[in-house]
């Protein structure tokens, strides 16, 4: 375990000592800057259209559907492109600097390489998180919020963040170039959302259930209204200890090179 928390640090320090991300956080805290406060004066005016007009739906006029969950949605957007940016480096650019090597021939197993760069990557992506949610903790001080399902919420979207860094991870192993790295990550970001299309498209009933059990927005949907579902958590858990395996499958094939 020693080996990874070497492996954490080192990488905590590529990432919060490096100009590239706080670039990053500057760009995303000027959408939300734009994006939110748009958000919340569309959403006073529908509470005041209510007033004169009363056959508005009733979820609407939660601030919870109405202003934080479209946040979520434009958080998420960033997320599929933004988490590869994060992590395109931690292999490819090793292996391009040939650091690669040394960090094979180093006393640390495989496995704990994996973990250390995949626990500094959740660091790099929780920060974006916080960030974000920085804007709703800020409305606090106008309004009373149900905090519970808040922080659920974004807990959700953490986790959706966390399974595209296991995926972007394991590109990253795949390839000595950061740029296709980057380029195959956001593929299969956007990918494993359009699985959740086949749900939609398909007219087996068995089908549509398998596709709707595989869709990344059918377990998330519970999340972000709030609730913990246990097969929501098992189907995240499962997809990232799927990539960090195959992640680490190929790192200790490498090896064997």
């Amino acid at each position: 375990m020693n080996g990874s928390l070497i492996i954490l640090k080192k990488e905590l320090k590529g990432f919060f000592f490096n100009p590239t991300y706080w670039i990053i956080c500057f760009l995303v805290s000027l959408v939300f800057s734009w994006i939110y406060p748009l958000q919340l004066y569309g959403f006073a005016q529908l509470l005041l259209n209510y007033v004169a007009q009363q056959n508005i739906p009733a979820n609407q006029l939660n601030i919870h559907y109405g202003v934080f969950l479209r946040q979520l949605s434009y958080l998420n957007l960033i997320l599929i492109f933004v988490v590869p940016a994060l992590t395109m480096k931690l292999f490819a650019e090793e292996k391009k600097l040939r650091t690669f090597d040394l960090l094979l021939t180093s006393p640390v197993t495989s496995t704990q390489i994996v973990i250390g760069k995949y626990i500094a990557s959740l660091g790099a992506v929780g920060g974006i998180v916080l960030l974000a949610l920085s804007y709703p903790v800020a409305t606090a001080a106008l309004a009373k919020l149900n905090w519970g399902p808040l922080l659920v919420a974004f807990l959700g979207i953490f986790i959706v963040g966390a399974v595209y860094a296991a995926m972007n991870l394991f590109c990253s192993a795949l390839t000595e170039n950061s740029l296709v790295a980057y380029v195959m990550s956001v593929i299969l970001n956007v990918s494993i959302w359009f699985i959740g299309i086949g749900a939609e498209v398909v007219d087996g009933e068995v089908a549509r259930k398998i596709f709707e059990h595989v869709s990344l927005s059918t377990h998330l949907s519970s999340l972000v209204e709030g609730t913990i579902r246990t097969n929501g958590l098992v189907f995240f858990g499962s997809l990232i200890v799927l990539f960090c395996f195959l992640a680490e499958r190929v790192v200790e094939s490498s090896r064997w090179r």
